[in-house]
């Protein structure tokens, strides 16, 4: 080996130990930050299906025959669970009632599915839903207008006073009539809530005249098809207007609804509807409709579920509120006598001072 290429060959090592010792050490990697814990997934929105899950409160509505929107009794029932199940964070349902012979089967329908509360409507439901409750002791039961004559202690029967805001409907219709004849079109009398307002809207109208001549028309068919008549309704409020009737009392369902429109294509006259506050749900009735005779099914409904969660459910019977609705567009004509008058009224009617007629 040459002394020349040992010489170049020193030289190199040389520079490359000179290099490395001037290089800057490499720098230490920062720890790294801990990961953020994941969010919780949010939990799945209940369903029908988890009903029976103990955690779920679940409320079907059974209607009576006729539809869930009939803008009377079923709807104000429906809107009331509707209401109700926002307070509880429920799911709810309802079935259309489509023949009486149903009524068991599609309580069942619920049952089957664990549903906690079950409201069914109308007088017609009544012996149906005492069976059903105390074959379900567990599940909690809404009646509307199904009077209770022994205490099942999961069924509430939600019953109104119904003489009380036909009375006062009467009253109102005795000082607004002209002619002396007012008239009442109604379901049938084979449903007491029927029949005692008809005889608070007679005797409210005798009370302020005893000479007003009332003409009563209660629907000749039975259960099935007395409040789904609109037709006849329409032809019963006809006639009677044709007898000199210039207020008109609807208190059947779809049926009264369509006495309270053939009210109203008529110029002059008065009409007056039942259950709810007609004014929002019949609006081709607002040429004619001064008020309604109202029972608080909705509010009483939402009361009723919030005590069946918190564990106060009343079993019997649970009362609600009667009274007429507001007078909207027709609070000009609404008089000072007027007002008088029905302020006298109630207070008679509250002092039991009011003879009712049986029908």
């Amino acid at each position: 080996m040459s002394k020349k290429f040992v010489l170049v060959f020193s030289l190199i090592i040389v520079a490359s130990m000179m290099l490395a010792a001037c290089a800057k050490p490499a720098p230490t990697p920062a720890p790294a930050e801990p990961a953020a814990p994941a969010e919780p997934a949010a939990p799945a929105a209940a369903t029908e299906a988890d009903c029976a899950k103990p955690e779920v409160i679940c409320i079907g509505l059974v209607t009576d025959v006729g539809e869930v929107d009939d803008k009377s009794f079923n709807q104000a029932s429906w809107e009331g669970v509707v209401a109700g199940g926002k307070e509880v964070d429920a799911i709810v349902n309802y079935v259309e009632t489509k023949d009486a012979k149903d009524y068991v089967a599609n309580m069942q329908l619920f049952l089957d599915k664990g549903y906690d509360i079950l409201v069914t409507v109308g007088f017609a439901l009544g012996d149906a839903t005492v069976e059903a409750a105390k074959a379900n002791p567990d599940v909690k039961f809404i009646g509307v207008d199904q009077f209770q004559g022994e205490v099942v202690p999961n069924l509430a029967g939600l019953i109104f006073d119904e003489a009380k805001s036909g009375f006062l409907a009467g009253v109102l219709a005795g000082k607004l009539t002209k002619t002396k004849v007012v008239a009442a079109v109604l379901g049938t009398d084979l449903v007491p809530p029927v029949v005692n307002f008809n005889r608070g809207y007679v005797a409210g109208a005798k009370w302020v005249d005893p000479e007003i001549n009332v003409i009563s028309t209660y629907h000749p068919g039975g259960m099935d098809v007395a409040f789904t008549d609109p037709d006849w309704g329409a032809t019963t409020a006809r006639q009677a207007i044709g007898q000199k009737a210039d207020v008109v009392f609807g208190a059947g369902g779809k049926t009264g609804n369509g006495a309270l429109i053939e009210a109203a294509s008529n110029e002059g006259l008065y009409c007056i509807g039942v259950d709810t506050d007609q004014w929002e749900t019949v609006p081709e009735a607002h040429k004619c409709l001064v008020s309604s005779a109202t029972k608080a099914i909705s509010p009483s409904i939402v009361d009723l579920i919030k005590m069946a969660k918190d564990g106060s459910f009343p079993g019997g019977n649970y009362i609600g509120s009667s009274a007429l609705a507001p007078f909207h567009d027709f609070e000009a004509i609404i008089t000072q006598e007027i007002k008088d008058a029905l302020d006298e009224g109630l207070k008679a009617y509250d002092a039991n001072a009011i003879t009712l007629p049986e029908k």
